[in-house]
């Protein structure tokens, strides 16, 4: 062929020389799917950001957080996925393995795997991303195939992979390459993702170069490249296929099957296009796409098998006739049906040629807030009657450290609520981060998966159940309002009805017990606010106590003991009076005895307050419930003679001076503090009880 042959056939914007001049000038990519996944994720270094989860150094991959429902946490297992993807981009092992997602139900497996569907999706269908593939056209000039006119690529090969077979001697075939003008390096680039044709595609193509006597001037007439089409519903580049019962699943689902309709149309039995692979899930995602193989292990054995043989040698085989892929293969499963395969020791070499990723629930509690939101939603809820339903500001708070409870495992270095404040990186007392990274380590080096840590709590599906519950109580519809109080019992349901284990069913039932009485300390927050009328008025004499403790010592102050100090939040000077009455009453209250103690205390206090403030201006020691208890505690009972003097003004309404402190703290929690009456008034209810204070 020569150069101005080349040329010529070069002008068609369809034709495959067209496409290889696209792919060389830059304009269209030649890539595998780990190198198109490996850059859609790594290709913005600004994306990329060092972060340290559970006192350990990681990474977050910015491409997972970005849209309205993006992914929360997983930090452990998209470090996992992404180091997986990147190593399969440069060759290595992980080319010829399956990632798999391992963990309880209800904990994101399949949320997460979805998630990158999309971002794939939406990925590929930027201009510059597109992928391409070819079809043979005017097949009715070559004769045996009927009707059928044309004939895509089943498994959506990539154009280049055509160009590279153009003739059976390589040295051939890249002088054609070079003539369309891809240069040494360009071609050296091509030929290390060198695959063979598909066995449909290459049987055409030699009809076609019989018909045409190898004339490649005419090879245009008969082939035509196109852009693969993104599909979700088709299930075209990200396609899904979900486990099914044992008598309805077969391996023509996953790889395709012989097509009546074809062999009427097809004269030549030994023309393997008599396979239909569009039929299985396979073929759709083999052109650069992403297979996601749900609950994997509990497909019946002789589909794992096809799997395995899929995973290894990334290829679909009928009858002798092979296929190549280039798929990502992503699987899931729960620990139960995980362990049931395991237990069959002959199925060692499917698990031998899949990266296993055991995926825990989100132990975070301020990230678990947002995925509470998203439970919640966001839309205006109504009642049966059509009503604007309020949420109790406190509700999302009750739940998520509820079922974060549930997740921290027994330890004798940490007790539950410090495990908690320490894996969301607040203050634990004197607990330090370190002590959690050591349970972390011991609890991970145990053999049973189920008892690592964060692989056994109540799921996100539990959560929605207690809020469903929550949603159908009439208790809730006649109020109009998602009272926080009342999720608990729905919680207390979900374990009783769900949880099929005595022993976690106990342990759950218990932690929703210790939630309430936190779910207590927020509404102390709550009432304290209300009676002073401040939305934020707690955490103002919080920050007192701080700044009170780091002017005690304070060169500059003098005998009237006013220190004069910067604002972090606003820059300001800012004068404070040090009330050392008030200092003790604090610490008096946080059980502190002496003045070794009370100065111990006092130390971490500035200590923590010098480590926070730097990174985090607007840090206000609210994670310290202790502390924020014993402030709230002296306060109630500096102003109003303690909160039982409150609890009595505000119990006993007879008299008009304590209905006006009711309604005017009533009207702040409506106004300033975003409750609505129903759950305004149970609130006080409840602060007028002695439920859950201890």
């Amino acid at each position: 062929m020569t150069q101005k042959t080349a040329k010529k056939v070069a002008g068609n914007p369809k034709s495959l020389a067209f496409h290889v001049q696209e792919v060389v000038n830059g304009n269209r990519r030649f890539e595998n799917v780990f190198q198109s996944v490996s850059r859609m994720i790594l290709g913005d270094p600004k994306l990329i950001e060092r972060v340290t989860v559970n006192g350990r150094s990681t990474y977050d991959f910015k491409v997972f957080r970005e849209g309205k429902k993006h992914i929360i946490g997983m930090f452990d297992e998209i470090n996992s996925f992404v180091s997986f993807v990147k190593d399969a981009a440069e060759g290595g092992s992980s080319s010829e393995m399956a990632f798999v997602l391992i963990g309880e139900p209800g904990n994101g497996k399949t949320y997460f795997v979805d998630f990158l569907g999309g971002l794939y999706r939406n990925f590929i269908a930027l201009p510059e991303n597109r992928r391409y593939t070819f079809k043979f056209k005017n097949l009715d000039k070559l004769g045996g195939y009927g009707k059928i006119k044309s004939i895509e690529s089943q498994t959506f090969e990539d154009p280049m992979v055509l160009a590279m077979n153009l003739i059976e001697n390589k040295d051939e075939a890249k002088k054609i390459l070079g003539a369309w003008g891809a240069k040494d390096e360009n071609i050296r680039k091509f030929y290390r993702s060198y695959r063979p044709l598909g066995a449909c595609s290459f049987f055409i193509y030699n009809q076609i170069m019989e018909h045409i006597n190898g004339d490649m001037t005419k090879f245009d007439d008969f082939i035509e490249v196109f852009d693969i089409p993104v599909s979700e519903s088709r299930g075209t580049l990200t396609g899904k296929y979900a486990a099914k019962d044992k008598i309805t699943s077969s391996a023509v689902d996953l790889l395709g099957d012989e097509s009546i309709s074809r062999l009427l149309h097809i004269t030549d039995s030994d023309n393997p296009y008599r396979f239909d692979l569009r039929r299985g899930a396979l073929a759709r995602v083999a052109g650069g796409g992403i297979h996601f193989a749900d609950e994997i292990f509990k497909n019946k054995r002789d589909l794992v098998q096809v799997y395995l043989g899929v995973i290894q040698n990334r290829t679909i085989e009928i009858e002798g006739f092979k296929w190549p892929l280039d798929t990502l293969i992503i699987a899931t499963s729960n620990n139960a049906e995980f362990g049931r395969f395991l237990d069959e020791k002959e199925q060692a070499p499917i698990v031998d040629r899949c990266r296993l990723c055991y995926m825990s629930h989100n132990t975070n509690f301020l990230l678990q807030e947002e995925l509470t939101g998203f439970s919640i939603g966001s839309l205006d809820k109504t009642n049966f009657s059509g009503e604007k339903m309020h949420i109790d500001p406190n509700l999302n708070y009750a739940i998520s450290v509820s079922v974060i409870l549930s997740r921290m495992p027994g330890s004798d270095k940490l007790s539950s609520i410090e495990m908690m404040k320490l894996a969301a990186g607040e203050v634990a007392g004197e607990k330090s981060i370190k002590t959690l990274r050591e349970v972390i380590n011991e609890l991970n080096a145990d053999p049973d998966v189920t008892k690592r840590f964060g692989q056994k709590g109540l799921g996100h599906r539990n959560l929605g159940r207690s809020i469903q519950m929550l949603l159908e109580r009439s208790e809730t519809q006649e109020g109009k309002c998602m009272y926080a109080y009342d999720v608990f019992k729905s919680l207390e349901s979900v374990v009783l009805d769900y949880i099929q284990d005595s022993g976690d069913r106990a342990k759950y039932l218990n932690d929703i017990k210790i939630a309430r009485t936190l779910h207590r300390k927020n509404v102390m927050k709550a009432i304290f606010n209300a009676y002073m009328d401040e939305p934020d008025a707690i955490e103002k004499d919080v920050m007192n106590y701080v700044n009170m403790v780091i002017g005690i010592d304070a060169k500059n102050l003098g005998s009237d003991k006013i220190w004069s100090y910067q604002d972090p939040q606003t820059g300001k000077l800012v004068s404070l009076k040090i009330d050392e009455t008030f200092l003790n009453s604090v610490e008096e209250r946080l059980g502190l005895k002496n003045d070794e103690q009370k100065q111990s205390f006092r130390t971490t206090i500035s200590k923590i307050y010098g480590q926070k403030i730097l990174k985090e201006p607007n840090y206000n020691f609210m994670d310290n419930n202790d502390l924020v208890k014993a402030v709230t505690d002296v306060r109630l009972k500096s102003d109003i003679g303690g909160a039982g003097s409150l609890v009595g003004a505000l119990s006993n309404r007879t008299n008009e001076e304590n209905q006006k402190l009711y309604n005017r703290m009533l009207d702040t929690m409506i106004k300033k503090l975003g409750y609505c009456n129903t759950c305004a008034q149970k609130t006080i209810e409840y602060f007028c009880t002695q439920d859950d204070s201890n």
